[in-house]
């Protein structure tokens, strides 16, 4: 009998359905909150958030960091590029997966689009909203392959924080073993990118071992649940001991900005 489902190929003729019907409900509730958030006005401008420039950082489902970067293109072109699988060195390299930014935070600086000194003025809120993301962190360490350039500690601008999971399918999205399951994932294909490329940065390599550590604690947590125990304090792995510093980069990098 002939399959009637929604994703047969077996229907009789019919007219193309359009693209953007073509997405999971996931995907189009995700993309949809990213939308929201782009149209949202940064009152300090006047201006659409998605239509500024400036810092903008990405949260897992914990709330816990994981990138921070940011972007003289518009934040609808930046971040389009990481979230919504076009091309980035982010997703090229596998580093980040998008699934797994369940909450996204910029701050805009269009007052320094015409600034004559805006590149060491944008790099020290890169550098201040990096340094407080590493404080943020559980593991005091996210998945920037290339360490904002060191700078003066500024204050930042005001932000603005969006939610990008649609409430009614949160729950199967942040479930533990979808998230062992993603991260054991991008960890295998962030890998397989320094084994087939050969010559990466140390900062990818760093990577690895940091998503290494996030994968082991949430697997270790889900093993903790599993058995009726507390679950392990992140201090179970001394991340720093592994990776090294992750408030500047090493000497063996090229030291080039995100």
């Amino acid at each position: 009998m002939a399959s009637r489902g929604v994703a047969s190929y077996n229907e009789p003729d019919h007219n193309p359905p359009s693209k953007a019907s073509l997405p999971t409900e996931f995907v189009q509730g995700f993309r949809r909150l990213l939308k929201d958030a782009m149209g949202a006005v940064d009152s300090a401008s006047g201006k659409s958030l998605g239509d500024c420039i400036g810092v903008y950082a990405f949260y897992d489902y914990d709330a816990e960091p994981i990138y921070v970067g940011q972007t003289w293109l518009k934040f609808r072109d930046r971040i389009g590029r990481h979230l919504t699988g076009q091309r980035s060195d982010t997703l090229a390299y596998r580093i980040l997966d998008p699934f797994e930014v369940a909450e996204l935070e910029f701050w805009p600086t269009e007052h320094l689009r015409d600034d004559p000194d805006k590149q060491a003025k944008l790099n020290a809120i890169e550098y201040s909203v990096y340094r407080q993301a590493i404080l943020d962190s559980k593991y005091k360490a996210i998945l920037n392959e290339k360490i904002p350039p060191v700078s003066q500690l500024v204050e930042a601008p005001p932000s603005h924080r969006f939610n990008l999971v649609p409430e009614h399918l949160r729950e199967d999205r942040e479930h533990p073993d979808v998230r062992i399951a993603r991260r054991a994932e991008t960890l295998a294909r962030v890998s397989a990118v320094a084994h087939e490329r050969g010559e990466v940065s140390p900062g990818l390599r760093r990577v690895i071992v940091i998503q290494a550590v996030r994968l082991a604690d949430l697997a270790a947590a889900r093993l903790a649940f599993a058995e009726g125990r507390a679950r392990p304090s992140p201090d179970a792995i001394d991340v720093h001991a592994l990776v090294g510093t992750v408030l500047r980069e090493s000497e063996a990098d090229d030291g080039s900005n995100n």
